[in-house]
């Protein structure tokens, strides 16, 4: 066992059965990343050269064993951002995409760069449709520009473009023919992610009866199986993944590195790359390509180890293994117990707890219907946002509510006078009143004033949004006045998602605190 795998002995929770019928694999495995070729060839995508040579020095530190860092071909700019990366004296290889031609593999060599990554197609739809080639031909092209990639002193990766539709004998003669030239490295792309694990585990040990050269795999995902054909490819043998972080890559995307990376450290014992940095080369990559990661993206995801069910987090709070493989730290993430819909109340108390909030048992089943009603839209309630609706239901609770809100209706928008409508319930009597006013709020005071006591006054209104998001609950204070008596103030205050439900909330909260003042005198 690797000392990285010791380290994590008794922290990672895989299955039994993996034990069983999982081959014991004792071969290194590299990682090729191409986030900065074929992640970039994604839809929207299009990355500066600061952004390139940022993002290659953040996969250098990740510990990534290859780097596919563009295509050289494809523009000057492209050319010098290859050879500011060559420069950077990265511990990474790197090397450049290039087609079958002279000019492609000069246009690399232009960089710098000592390494290559050169390809043609082999399937038949390929070559009748777009190379217009006969298979003596793409043979002929492959074997010379590996020919000449070795005759300039490059180190050669050569990949049969869409392998997996492509002919097994012909595959067969052309990996054969550019190893016999020279080639360091075969590649068999899954171009359009058309395979199963059982079919690629099949083709990479039968091209691997035919050369001696390290294999690599480049999965796509169109189909959903691109890690899980990775992993089976490197069951039959490959020594190399091609991968791209997040998942990135033309149409549905390529293997994501992370996820790779972890199914070999956690089933496989094979190290790859510095676990406890995926998640923040993740979150980088993101920001520079401007994609977002998926809430439910395995490893990195916002909900990945994100936990809110009742049932899940008494579990969890008990021993993390009851619902997670493996702990959030091994990939640099952070474990969240969600607070919504969905929470149980030993998860609502632990995180009273953590934050030191000190709250009646007698009262827990009035705060999660308080708590469940304002998340029940999908609404997650965070720290701050739980101490505050913590303390609106003890503040609620210091006052006897015999003035009841029993029906409210609000009627506003562009060229509508606000009109509210309320049914009060006060010592057993119910008042409906209509009133009209400067905004909502305004109408609804006004409909209450006079269902309850003409002569009670709004002295003062202050909304404030928690945590200032988009979803934020708001707090709303009031202070009310009673004319007709000694001139008193109650305070009242409310929280909730809705401003106008609040607000009406908190004025029925400072009401019921001075009908019960009157009463007692």
């Amino acid at each position: 066992m690797s000392e990285k795998m010791t380290q994590w002995k008794g922290k990672l929770s895989a299955s039994p059965y993996n034990d069983r019928v999982l081959p014991l694999l004792s071969h290194k495995v590299e990682i090729l990343d191409t986030t900065l070729r074929d992640g970039e060839q994604a839809p929207g995508i299009a990355l500066s050269m600061s952004d390139k040579i940022a993002i290659a020095k953040a996969l250098d530190d990740l510990g990534v064993d290859e780097i596919e860092a563009g295509f050289s071909a494809s523009g000057k700019e492209e050319k010098e951002t290859l050879k500011r990366i060559a420069g950077l004296g990265l511990t990474s290889r790197v090397c450049s995409l290039a087609r079958s031609t002279v000019s492609d593999i000069d246009a690399v060599i232009d960089t710098g760069l000592d390494y290559i990554h050169t390809f043609i197609a082999t399937s038949d739809i390929h070559l009748e449709r777009k190379l217009k080639m006969t298979k003596e031909q793409v043979l002929e092209r492959a074997v010379s520009a590996v020919q000449y990639a070795k005759d300039h002193g490059l180190k050669v990766q050569f990949s049969c473009e869409d392998a997996t539709r492509s002919d097994l004998d012909f595959l067969k003669k052309v990996y054969g023919g550019v190893v016999e030239a020279g080639a360091d490295v075969i590649d068999i792309p899954d171009t359009v992610g058309v395979m199963s694990p059982r079919s690629m585990e099949f083709l990479v040990s039968e091209i691997s009866k035919s050369v001696k050269v390290p294999i690599a795999v480049h999965c796509h995902n169109d189909m959903g199986l691109a890690t899980a054909n990775s992993i089976a490819a490197v069951e039959a043998g490959a020594s190399q993944v091609h991968v791209c972080v997040n998942g990135l890559g033309e149409r549905a995307g390529n293997a994501p590195l992370e996820e790779v990376a972890v199914l070999l450290f956690i089933n496989y014992g094979i190290s790859t790359v510095d676990l406890s940095k995926i998640g923040q080369v993740s979150k980088a990559i993101s920001r520079y390509t401007g994609y977002p990661i998926e809430y439910t993206k395995p490893i990195i995801g916002r909900n990945a180890f994100a936990h809110e069910s009742g049932i899940h987090v008494h579990g969890m709070l008990a021993d993390s293994s009851t619902y997670e493989a493996f702990p959030p730290e091994l990939v640099g993430m952070d474990r969240n117990i969600s607070l919504g819909k969905h929470s149980g109340a030993h998860s609502v108390r632990e995180r009273l707890d953590r934050m030191r909030v000190d709250f009646p048992e007698d009262k827990m089943s009035e705060l999660m219907d308080s708590m469940k009603a304002i998340a029940v839209g999908g609404k997650k309630i965070d720290d701050i946002e739980l101490a505050v609706i913590a303390d609106n239901v003890l503040w609620k609770d210091r006052v006897q509510h015999s003035v009841v809100l029993k029906e409210f209706v609000v009627i506003t928008g562009k060229n509508v006078t606000p009109t509210a409508t309320v049914t009060i319930e006060m010592d057993g009597k119910k008042n409906t009143v209509s009133q009209v006013g400067l905004g909502p709020v305004d109408a609804a005071m006004s409909a209450i004033r006079d269902a309850v006591n003409g002569n009670v006054s709004l002295e003062e209104l202050r909304l404030d949004a928690i945590t200032g998001g988009s979803d934020s609950i708001c707090e709303v204070s009031v202070l009310v006045k009673d004319a007709k008596g000694d001139g008193s103030i109650s305070a009242g205050k409310a929280v909730g998602l809705d401003i106008v439900n609040t607000s009406v909330d908190a004025i029925m909260e400072a009401i019921n605190r001075d009908h019960s003042r009157r009463k007692s005198q």
